[in-house]
């Protein structure tokens, strides 16, 4: 799928290794997640794994192992299930806005909103046949690869373990005298998943694949299997593709690979789809082709070789940050009882580090160069109606999936966002035209593999203009992390120029000489508003980076001003009549409302526009907001509330928040009011299973640790009391500076700083600063007593 990087290749290419140095001194002992007993359910028990392109979940069965798996590009809906789709494009619907806007301003907001309802939604067609309901899809399943092993009895010393440090799963039992291993990984720079299975004793295994979809051929030849096959929705057509190497002789007969007289099977497995990441078709990917040059690089490879890449690949990414809080040893108890233990009370920084880890160890296996960009689900579904579409969605979630990238450093993993983004601005423009009569691009709510970027079909979720400023925020932030002139030049730049001229279109006047967001909603949360703070925070934010990125590239002079000049005339934020920041710009908020979404605090975290030092008023009324919204939530609100108060610098309440991430879920249910946690498996619970709480909070561990966002580093800005002792490798601030602390008794001890580039910064640590100068590719260590 080499079209999904299009002029990205140039940024990768230019990608300097001394911005991400490997830690040379990893973690000794590796980070394991692991059980005494096979997985039954997949949401809260089986272990992923994946290559970037395909998510694959292992349950571990002794008598026959389930490999789920799915490719992030496998979409219902779109053109292909609805000719008159159309990305959700009402026409001329905009002409309805004057009149939503007078309703507005008369304070009729029932009214306002009915109208916004009935005229500015977006258009979606139902079916009556398949699944899910309408053209706009959902990311689908490809099926199951089954793998039936001699059944010898009851297993005995038996191992189920995904080790995050080395990305391998791994079963191992004894059973009848024989003992039985196996190993599974997914390898990026082959594109393959490779599963191997031992036994010390000749057994027969029987293979086959199950899909949820239609065949259009199957067949083995050479030692491959290959199945071909297509979507009933809308005919998109995939092929998977297997090779087995085996000691064993092999017979395929309906479907099944039969092999006997076996020691050991490796099956070396890819999956490609005809997804072209173009709009406005979406289609001409020749994933046969792709398929038979995947597997002709790897024909002459050895699962040793296949091995020694993944294992190199892994490590120059993974390796690049080491995190040890305190010295405590890990209890030798398997992953679920250590997370009971954990909520009952029982202190397990080992645990805590493994959860940090955890989310950089999905991020690589899921989000890399080249592939789709991760989604509700990361790249782990098994349905073909999984909730909310395992869709997109712009209104937090896909950004949170992306928030350890720069910090963690990952940048490399942060780049399918970018691509994607850059992707649907083209039938965004069309969404601003039709809805809006604005310039530039929008995307709301949910967004498809197939460019809908058009609001919802109902109001209020659906409506949120504010995703393609958000996503901006992605760009800019990939920017000031890596220093990269010619990703902000080429990619970046023209992408947040375009969504900062939607804002400069649909900022309406107040009649007070100030701009405000109209119509607008704060998302999931309340009414219809002349002015949600929310879009007021993020018109700021893209407004601002446009500007700024202007006058980095010297170019723009008299757009970067207008910018400037539109991003000063926002309504400023606004501090409400108990002391909270107002959700809207109508003194409306509930002090008694613990709802979810906290988007009104946009500004203070991922933004920058709010914080301690710079708008101390602000960041209070933050905090009353916060507090009255209270510290139960579903499992990516629960991680968002960890970033917000690592940002008011409150470690205690930060590491609250994330101990409650951890807290035991094991319903498989979407009733949100039974709040989040982890499942068994430590994925994050909504619930149900969504990617983002995991990201959320390994980021949020991160900025605890580490800020920059205000061009100070800021050192160890939340530390709580229970990481009293600690050393933290690899962690990035915004200018391209690799930091590494080492603290002791709460206290910090030394920090070591390395960049590409010579620059001069300010460190600050509590309440003391220092003037850093940092030599190009050298490393520098300050300790405690330079401050002053």
């Amino acid at each position: 799928m080499k079209t999904f990087l299009g002029p990205l290749i140039c940024a990768i290419a230019a990608f300097n290794p001394l911005r991400a140095q490997p830690n040379p001194n990893p973690q000794p002992a590796p980070l394991s997640l692991w059980y005494q007993q096979p997985a039954k359910e997949w949401m809260t028990q089986a272990l992923p794994i994946g290559n970037g392109h395909v998510g694959a979940m292992f349950f571990g069965g002794t008598d026959e192992e389930r490999i789920q798996f799915s490719e992030g590009s496998l979409w219902t809906g779109g053109k292909g299930a609805n000719a008159d789709y159309n990305f959700g494009l009402k026409k001329e619907a905009y002409k309805h806005l004057p009149q939503v806007r007078e309703l507005l301003a008369a304070g009729k907001m029932k009214e306002a909103h009915a109208l916004a309802n009935k005229e500015l939604t977006g258009v979606i067609h139902e079916k009556k046949e398949n699944t899910p309901s309408s053209d706009f899809g959902a990311q689908q399943t490809v099926g199951d690869i089954f793998v039936k092993v001699p059944s010898k009895g009851v297993a005995q010393n038996y191992r189920r373990e995904l080790n995050i440090s080395d990305a391998l799963g791994k079963v191992s039992y004894d059973a009848g005298g024989s003992h039985f291993e196996r190993t599974f990984f997914g390898n990026y720079p082959s594109k393959v998943m490779v599963y191997k299975f031992t036994s010390s004793t000749p057994e027969t295994y029987s293979i086959r694949f199950v899909t949820p979809h239609a065949k259009d051929h199957e067949h083995f030849d050479k030692k491959q299997y290959t199945f071909g096959g297509h979507l009933k929705d809308n005919h998109q057509e995939f092929e998977t593709v297997y090779r087995i190497d085996t000691d064993g002789k092999t017979a395929f007969s309906n479907g099944v690979l039969t092999v006997t007289g076996a020691k050991s099977i490796v099956l070396i497995h890819t999956v490609a789809t005809d997804y072209l990441m173009k709009f406005p078709d979406y289609k001409g990917n020749d994933y046969k082709k792709a398929n038979a040059a995947t597997m002709a690089k790897v024909a002459g490879k050895t699962y040793a070789a296949l091995l020694a890449e993944q294992q190199k690949d892994y490590h120059n990414l993974y390796d690049r940050v080491a995190l040890k809080l305190g010295n405590a040893t890990a209890p030798a108890i398997p992953t679920d009882q250590r997370q009971k233990a954990y909520a009952a009370g029982q202190p397990d920084t080992r645990l805590e580090e493994l959860y940090f880890q955890y989310g950089r160890y999905l991020m690589i296996s899921s989000t890399r160069p080249g592939t789709m960009p991760m989604s509700l689900q990361g790249k782990w579904n098994d349905s073909t109606n999984p909730p909310w579409a395992n869709d997109y969605h712009t209104n937090i979630n896909v950004q949170m999936l992306y928030w350890p990238a720069e910090a963690t450093n990952l940048s490399e993993c942060h780049l399918p966002l970018m691509d994607f983004t850059r992707s649907i601005v083209e039938p965004g423009r069309l969404a601003a035209k039709e809805f809006f009569n604005a310039k530039g691009w929008i995307v709301n709510t949910m967004l498809n593999a197939y460019g809908y970027t058009s609001p919802g079909w109902d109001f209020p979720w659906g409506f949120f203009p504010g995703g393609a400023a958000w996503l901006c925020q992605h760009m800019w932030e990939h920017y000031a992390f890596t220093n990269d002139k010619v990703f902000l030049k080429n990619t970046a730049y023209p992408v947040m120029k375009e969504a900062s001229e939607f804002w400069m279109d649909y900022l309406t006047g107040d009649g007070k000489g100030r701009l405000v967001s109209s119509p607008s909603y704060s998302p999931e949360h309340g009414g219809i508003s002349s002015g949600a703070t929310m879009d007021h925070e993020m018109a700021w934010d893209v407004l601002n980076n446009t500007a700024e990125a202007a006058a980095v590239l010297g170019i723009d002079a008299d757009f970067a001003q207008k910018a400037r000049a539109t991003r000063d005339k926002i309504l400023p934020l606004q501090i409400g009549r108990w002391k909270q920041l107002q959700e809207w710009r109508e003194d409306v908020d509930d002090s008694t409302s613990h709802h979810r979404h906290v988007s009104h605090l946009y500004a203070l975290h991922p933004g920058k526009q709010i914080s301690i030092t710079q708008t101390p008023a602000e960041a209070e009324a933050a905090r009353v907001s916060l507090n009255a919204r209270g510290d139960e939530g579903t499992g990516w609100s629960l991680a968002w509330k960890v970033n917000f108060w690592a940002r008011l610098q409150d470690g205690n309440r930060a590491h609250k928040l994330f101990k409650s991430v951890l807290r035991p879920v094991a319903d498989q249910g979407t009733n949100m009011a039974d709040g989040g946690g982890s499942y068994a498996n430590l994925l994050c619970a909504h619930p149900p299973f969504q990617l983002d709480g995991n990201m959320g909070s390994t980021a949020g561990v991160a900025e605890m640790l580490l800020q920059s966002q205000t061009g100070v580093i800021e050192l160890l800005p939340a530390l709580p009391d229970a990481w009293a002792t600690g050393s933290v490798k690899g962690l990035k601030a915004r200018g391209n500076v690799t930091v590494d602390e080492v603290w002791e008794n709460g206290k910090l001890k030394s920090v070591t700083l390395v960049s590409p580039n010579a620059q001069k910064r300010v460190l600050k640590y509590g309440n003391k600063t220092i003037n850093a100068e940092i030599g190009a590719g050298r490393e520098k260590t300050w300790n405690v007593v330079d401050f002053k």
